[in-house]
C-alpha cells in the first residue's frame, strides 16, 4: 500500500519499485528474488478491501488524497 498517509504524491519507495521492479526480499531467514508490480484495476478492489480490514486507516488515507493509492504486489521469481 503506497499510501504515504494520504499525501498528494506517491512515496519514494514506490517510485523506486516502479523504476526498478526486480528486487530481493527477506522474510525472516527466507531470501528470494521477486518482482514488484502495481495491482491492476481488476485486482485492486479485493486487495484494498483485505488490507483495509487489517489496517482501517488506509481508507482514511485514501479519503485525504485525490490520487489513487497504489497497491503493490510482490511476486516470487
Amino acid at each position: 500500500m503506497a499510501s504515504r498517509g494520504g499525501a498528494p504524491e506517491h512515496p519514494g519507495w514506490y517510485q523506486n519499485l516502479a523504476a526498478h521492479p526486480e528486487i530481493q526480499v527477506q522474510v525472516m531467514a527466507d531470501r528470494f528474488k521477486a518482482r514488484a508490480r502495481t495491482a491492476t484495476p481488476a485486482e485492486r478492489p479485493a486487495l484494498w478491501k483485505t488490507m483495509a480490514a487489517i489496517w482501517p486507516a488506509y481508507d482514511e488515507y485514501q479519503a485525504r488524497t485525490a490520487r489513487e493509492i497504489p497497491v503493490v504486489i510482490i511476486e516470487r521469481t
